[in-house]
């Protein structure tokens, strides 16, 4: 069974609404139902703190759901993430000396200045995307 649906059966047995499960966890109300919807899934912490306030084992609340492990494992793996991470800084450097040779050895023309100037962007655009990811 999925968390989404286990989350809810929880709450629903502990006669708790949506409203009173977000204000013992500090978080609003359509939180409670994106998760119970499976639209996100709650962190380490607030699956902890759901299993306190269900009274009910960890183990039971997420042995079976395998995309909730792996939401888990995705985001308390910070050796990945510091990989990444460490992986996009460098290929940005790579791209921007790229375009540095590129602009400094090619015939100067507005495509070229164009084409590299396209490529500095989207490589800044993916470094940024991973550090907001991390974030």
């Amino acid at each position: 069974m999925e968390i989404g649906k286990k989350l809810k059966e929880a709450r629903l047995g502990a006669k708790l609404t949506q409203e009173r499960v977000a204000e013992r966890l500090f978080v609003s109300r359509q939180t409670i139902s994106n998760w119970e919807n499976e639209r996100s899934y709650p962190d380490i912490v607030s699956v902890i703190k759901l299993s306190d306030l269900y009274s009910i084992s960890l183990d039971k609340l997420l042995k079976g759901d395998t995309k909730m492990l792996e939401h888990l494992e995705e985001s308390t793996d910070i050796v990945k993430s510091n990989q990444k991470l460490f992986l996009a800084v460098m290929a940005n450097i790579v791209v921007f000396l790229t375009c540095l040779l590129m602009a400094a050895f090619l015939p100067e023309s507005v495509f070229m200045v164009a084409c590299v100037f396209c490529l500095a962007v989207v490589s800044v655009s993916c470094l940024l995307y991973q550090i907001v990811k991390k974030i």
